[in-house]
C-alpha cells in the first residue's frame, strides 16, 4: 500500500495555509513535511497533531492506495 497526502494539501489550500504554517501550528520539522511532499511514511504522532490542529479526521488528510491498482 502507497500514501497520499493530496487531501492534505488540498485543505491547506482551502484554509489559506502554507506548510511553513502547518510545520510551526503542529511543531513538526521541515523534514517531516518533505517526506509528506514525497507520500513517504510519517509517524502517527504527527498525524494526530495535524488532525487536532485543522479539526479533522485521518481519511481528511491522507488516503491508502493499493499497490496493485485497487484488487483485493
Amino acid at each position: 500500500m502507497k500514501v497520499s497526502y493530496n487531501k492534505l494539501w488540498k485543505l491547506l489550500i482551502d484554509k489559506g495555509m502554507k506548510k511553513t504554517d502547518l510545520i510551526e501550528a503542529v511543531k513538526t520539522s521541515p523534514n517531516t513535511i518533505a517526506k509528506m511532499g514525497k507520500n513517504e511514511n510519517i509517524s502517527m504522532d504527527v498525524i494526530t497533531r495535524i488532525c487536532e490542529y485543522l479539526g479533522c479526521d485521518v481519511g481528511d488528510i491522507m488516503e491508502m492506495i493499493p499497490d496493485d491498482g485497487g484488487k483485493p
